[in-house]
């Protein structure tokens, strides 16, 4: 077994990964609450990269582009409890709860490092995910009703981002793809992230850039690249996740073909 995943509702979720690394790129469409059991996770997002280990918690809101590269670690699988906040569930929630914080969403991760009531709440999960079909349909609705009331009782500026429900708003394309562009999504993702169909994407982009957006992104990460390889020396092994390639081999032939030498010799020797 290298990947297994086990489901008590499509919302919560049992991860384990056994292989060298996993890597994905994704845009969040909920707020997803996360308890590492054991292993190791990298979230690189445009303002910031975070590291998480055993026993960390934390909240990643919604409608954020991340890469995240899952690790095993000191001989442990990489394991982790993951509980979806839909919109669908915060609104009914917030229904019959009044939202008290008046503070503007962020998109940073919310850290809640191995606190007992958060801890205690997605441990007691464990024992359910081998019950399958004989789970009491409403211990899900529970749980995740618990775990949310938690978050608000420790973090009281948390409803600014749970009670918050609006779609992403028409913002500066420009601004967000400079910020953006390492993260290897569909263009039409990007679109609804700033707000425009995938057509109106396309018009404003070349608008902007008077080139293909795909040609544009792809130089983008082949100059972030140059820049990692030889300003901080790092490997391109290290750097060409990161910068928003698939694989080292796409990387090396794409970097050659763009700057006419291969990445190594970037490096001092």
């Amino acid at each position: 077994m290298e990947f297994e995943t086990k489901y008590i509702t499509p919302d919560i979720k049992l991860s384990e990964f056994n292989g060298k690394f996993f890597k994905t790129e994704v845009m969040f469409e909920h707020h997803i609450l996360v308890w590492f059991i054991s292993g190791e996770t990298k979230i690189i997002q445009a303002e910031a990269t975070y590291t998480f280990k055993a026993g960390d918690i934390f909240l990643i809101p919604r409608n954020q582009l991340a890469t995240i590269i899952n690790y095993p670690k000191d001989g442990m699988s990489h394991k982790s409890v993951a509980m979806h906040l839909t919109k669908e569930r915060l609104k009914d929630y917030y229904s019959r709860h009044k939202a008290i914080s008046r503070v503007q969403p962020h998109s940073k991760i919310s850290l809640f490092s191995k606190h007992p009531l958060l801890e205690s709440c997605l441990a007691s999960l464990i024992p359910y995910f081998d019950l399958g079909e004989n789970l009491p349909s409403d211990i899900a609705d529970i749980k995740i009703e618990e775990a949310i009331s938690i978050l608000r009782s420790i973090d009281k500026d948390i409803d600014g981002v749970l009670a918050k429900f609006e779609e992403p708003g028409k913002i500066n394309l420009t601004d967000f793809m400079e910020r953006h562009y390492m993260f290897n999504m569909p263009l039409d993702r990007f679109g609804y992230l700033t707000g425009r169909s995938l057509a109106t994407f396309r018009r404003d982009f070349k608008k902007a850039y008077n080139i293909n957006p795909q040609k544009w992104l792809t130089e983008k990460r082949l100059q972030l690249a140059h820049y990692q390889i030889a300003e901080k020396q790092r490997k391109p092994n290290d750097i060409y996740v990161e910068a928003g390639f698939e694989n080292l081999s796409h990387f090396s032939h794409a970097f050659k073909n763009h700057f006419g030498y291969p990445p190594n010799t970037l490096l001092n020797k």
